[in-house]
């Protein structure tokens, strides 16, 4: 009995040890399935963080920059040992002799790629990590300048938030290496065949470098904005102060309108002449304008000995260059103060062989403004009227301008010329004309008596004879009779075809005066003239 039950005993021992070999068993292929499950949930996990990475190009190019310049580096490194080595080695065959020659040929290659990558002794992120450079603060010393302050400003904001957004992805960037970092130490202390170990310590080195650039971004962008908040404080000061002397130069200015307005309403109210009050507007305005720019000019050139220095060295060139300009201001300044040309004025000016008749709208700093009108010259040599004619100021020194209504003359002489026949009454022709002028012409002629008694107060006149003036020529085909009469300067032609028509009338009246004009007698012969002599007879 004691034996029966000490084999089952045994049995039962035995059958209990093998179902624990088994259990223990199943508990391994479940762990290491668990494990296998997890280190590929963790490479999954790495795989979607570095898709997350990879859209920091700035950072994630510049890191694989900088280590490929160490790759780079080393690579060299060890070539420049081998190429040691070869040359030290008294006897080389064939093969180490052209081994020698590629390694030289490839450290070239190898040093011209470091200088291309400019990492060479140089940290990684060197020109993300470095701030936007601060110009030194502009000198503000016109309202022009505070466009500049404004927009510098603006740049140095722009550069400063573009440098904290970096420094904002480099933290988010670190915050996916830490669990990047936490993964691989997961990955590490499961697996068996040390796999991951050479990533998990290169992610480790990419931290440090990065929290090393994190580090200095922070302390360079604390330090880069107090450095812009005192420049946008000095701007600003600058700013101030040009807005206010501007707002004070503004003041001065309206002061100086409101007193050439005064001055335009008295020349307004006490000259009564429209040419008078134009020129006298046109120079008070002038006036006016030169007074506002010296005004800023004073005020905005700080030194201006300087400026006239350089303006003296300069004055050669200019002048050559601005020859007319100034000729022109200078024919402006002629006219104006002279008193030869006015607004208003009928005139001639012959340029590049055209003659030019028409009255004067505008005399402007640099030239006058002529509108053409229909007159003799228009009708015998230009064949048009009615053109915007611009003059050059400068005219009045090198080329001819006839002023057919200079100061209070407002007339000018004009002739009509007739031709009669040698044996028509010459007398009585002139006398005829002279009456027909007379008649017509009267009115004008008691007004150019005046106005020319008024005229010797400025000028030296002797001969004042105003009345008609009519003389006789001897032409080839008659004799010429020219009646000269003075008339309204701005139309002569009306009266001219007026007083045409009453002589040629009173002429063709008269039965003793024949108008003469171009003929030719033409002898003609019916029959032949006998000759003298026999022109048969034999001599």
């Amino acid at each position: 009995m004691k034996i029966l039950s000490i084999l089952l005993l045994i049995s039962s021992v035995l059958f209990a040890n093998e179902i624990t070999a088994e259990e223990l068993k199943a508990n391994a292929e479940l762990k290491e399935r668990q494990r296998v499950t997890k280190v590929i949930e963790y490479v999954r996990t790495l795989q979607n963080l570095e898709n997350e990475i990879s859209k920091e190009k700035v950072w994630t190019k510049s890191y694989a920059s900088y280590m490929t310049s160490l790759d780079v580096r080393n690579s060299l490194q060890k070539i420049k040992k081998r190429i040691k080595y070869l040359k030290n080695k008294a006897k080389k065959n064939l093969s180490q002799q052209d081994e020698l020659n590629a390694l030289i040929s490839k450290e070239r290659i190898l040093a011209s790629q470091i200088e291309k990558l400019k990492k060479k002794n140089t940290a990684p992120f060197s020109k993300i990590i470095t701030p936007p450079s601060i110009e030194d603060r502009p000198s503000i010393s016109n309202p022009f300048d505070i466009f500049a302050g404004i927009s510098l400003k603006k740049t140095l904001t722009s550069g400063y938030n573009d440098y904290i957004k970096r420094k904002n992805e480099l933290t988010d960037l670190i915050a996916i290496l830490e669990k990047e970092k936490m993964i691989y130490n997961e990955l590490t202390s499961i697996d068996i065949d040390n796999k991951y170990d050479i990533d998990s310590s290169k992610k480790t080195k990419q931290l440090e470098r990065f929290k090393t650039a994190l580090d200095t971004m922070s302390v360079t962008a604390e330090v880069y904005q107090k450095r812009l908040e005192i420049l946008e404080i000095n701007i600003n000061k600058d700013i101030e102060v040009q807005v206010i002397k501007l707002g004070k130069i503004g003041v001065v200015v309206l002061i100086v309108f409101f007193v050439f307005f005064i001055l335009r309403l008295f020349v307004k109210k006490y000259i009564t002449d429209n040419e008078r009050f134009y020129m006298a507007n046109k120079f008070i305005t002038f006036i006016n304008v030169t007074i506002i720019i010296l005004i800023l000019f004073f005020n905005y050139i700080e030194n201006v000995s300087y400026l006239v220095t350089i303006l003296g060295f300069a004055s050669a060139g200019i002048a050559i260059a601005m020859k007319d300009w100034f000729m022109s201001i200078l024919g402006w300044l002629v006219i104006v103060i002279g008193g030869s040309i006015h607004v208003g004025d009928r005139i001639r000016v012959d340029m590049d062989g055209m003659k030019y008749v028409g009255d004067v709208m505008d005399i402007s700093l640099l030239r006058m403004t002529i509108l053409e009108d229909i007159t003799l010259t228009a009708i015998m040599k230009n064949r048009r009227a009615g053109r915007i004619i611009f003059v050059p100021n400068n005219f009045v020194f090198t080329r001819m301008i006839a002023n057919y209504t200079h100061s209070s003359l407002k007339t000018v002489w004009d002739g009509v010329h007739l031709t009669i026949t040698f044996d028509s009454n010459h007398k009585k022709a002139m006398h005829l004309a002279k009456e027909i002028v007379k008649k017509y012409s009267k009115g004008y002629t008691d007004i150019t008596r005046k106005q020319l008694n008024k005229l010797r107060n400025q000028y030296s006149l002797k001969n004042t004879n105003v009345e008609p003036r009519i003389f006789s020529f001897i032409e080839p085909n008659g004799i010429s009779i020219d009646s000269w009469y003075l008339t309204n300067a701005y139309a002569t032609l009306t009266l001219r075809s007026v007083i045409s028509v009453e002589i040629v009338d009173a002429f063709n009246a008269a039965d003793d005066i024949t108008i003469a004009y171009p003929t030719q007698k033409l002898h003609i012969q019916s029959e032949p003239k006998q000759a003298p002599f026999n022109t048969n007879e034999i001599l």
